[in-house]
């Protein structure tokens, strides 16, 4: 039997911290099972509504297959925990994070990976290039940050750079690092995670190939782009999907 279809997102509902944390969670789960994980590194973060800056993120040192609802830490913007917790949370390792959700007030979902394909399209000069249709959504779309060193709480310049090379897009490369999604919603984020991350799939494997690649002319894309654009809230539809799969699969994410 099918599941029901799901009921259209209420632009006007503010999740819950519960819904954050199983949402998160899941995120977590499904970036695992889509091998985009670096260990216990790197971090995906999400804002929880109300007075003055607070987010969740993962406990330092868990595999991203671990996490669970209960396990994500409530932090500020400095990456300090704000509830009790018997897991290290690292302050550093969320700079990054800190300096985007508190420079886009639509950053409220915020997701950073260090994967092999992302990081070999962060090696290259012209990064993302127009080589298939889903690539093409991404093209003029992506912020591009230098690479200044590994990021730290003293380096507060940078977090100001970061922040305005970041604009307003849905995405960032940074260069000889990795990957950086934002969304208003987790779904969203993991959206535009999940293609960047194919995309740059698809880049190392047609480069590989090593015959003239074709790229798409400025038209094309320009076309193409507007045809996803016109679909429904991004990633809404498949982020329930993929929820029904770790209900089935890995149900424990919710706990």
């Amino acid at each position: 039997m099918l599941p029901p279809p799901p009921i259209r997102p209420d632009p006007t509902h503010v999740p819950t911290e519960r819904e954050l944390r199983e949402d998160l969670a899941a995120a977590y789960r499904l970036v695992a099972l889509f091998g985009m994980t670096d260990l216990v590194f790197t971090h995906l973060s999400v804002r929880v509504p109300g007075e003055g800056h607070r987010f969740l993120v993962n406990p330092y040192g868990l595999l991203f297959e671990e996490v669970t609802a209960s396990s994500l830490v409530l932090v500020d913007a400095e990456g300090e925990p704000r509830q009790p917790t018997s897991w290290p949370v690292n302050p550093a390792g969320f700079v990054i994070h800190s300096a985007v959700h508190l420079g886009r007030a639509d950053a409220n979902c915020v997701m950073h990976t260090h994967t092999l394909a992302g990081m070999a399209v962060a090696a290259q000069r012209d990064t993302l290039l127009p080589l298939n249709q889903m690539m093409m959504e991404f093209i003029g779309r992506v912020a591009l940050h230098d690479y200044e060193g590994v990021a730290t709480e003293e380096n507060l310049s940078e977090r100001e750079r970061l922040v305005q090379d970041f604009g307003d897009k849905p995405a960032m490369i940074l260069r000889h690092h990795g990957l950086l999604t934002v969304g208003r919603t987790v779904a969203e984020a993991f959206y535009w995670m999940y293609y960047l991350e194919q995309s740059c799939r698809i880049q190392i494997a047609a480069q590989s190939a090593g015959a003239p690649l074709a790229v798409a002319p400025a038209e094309t894309v320009a076309r193409t782009q507007r045809l996803f654009d016109s679909g429904p809230t991004k990633g809404w539809l498949p982020w329930q999907a993929l929820r029904r799969k770790l209900d089935r699969e890995q149900p424990g994410y919710r706990d």
